[in-house]
């Protein structure tokens, strides 16, 4: 009985994970053929297998996926919520900009820093009340 359960959670867990795949696919405007054409996989079928749950993702894949559809291998396999799954990094768009050299992106860091320090609390100046 013990065995059966853990065969359906490991189960359940390749289901989740193929669906965060495809969620983050479909995400990106990637098709099944051309994801699986980047992993050097012969046939879309294989994506489609994985996306069900009824194909197993090898780690060394699952690694690959997750830096063409740009994300983190932890939100395969343990989840985020969905006000962060649409958001892109920061980190990612300053990577996708060529054009920004050093100085630039530490400028854009230092602003994202005094962003973060203006929304807290003790950080942000109440106007209101004066």
């Amino acid at each position: 009985m013990y065995y059966i359960n853990m065969e359906n959670n490991e189960a359940e867990k390749y289901f989740q994970i193929g669906g965060r795949i495809k969620a983050a696919r479909e995400a990106e405007g990637m098709t099944q053929s051309e994801l699986a054409q980047e992993l050097g996989y012969k046939s879309p079928t294989a994506i489609s297998l994985i996306e069900a749950g009824e194909r197993r993702v090898q780690i060394s894949d699952l690694e690959a996926i997750a830096k063409l559809l740009h994300r983190d291998v932890s939100y395969f396999i343990k989840g985020e919520d969905a006000a962060t799954q649409n958001q892109p990094s920061v980190q990612i768009a300053l990577r996708a900009d060529k054009q920004l050299d050093q100085d630039d992106i530490k400028r854009v860091e230092s602003f994202i820093d005094a962003l973060k320090l203006s929304k807290k609390p003790h950080g942000r100046s109440d106007t209101t009340n004066r």
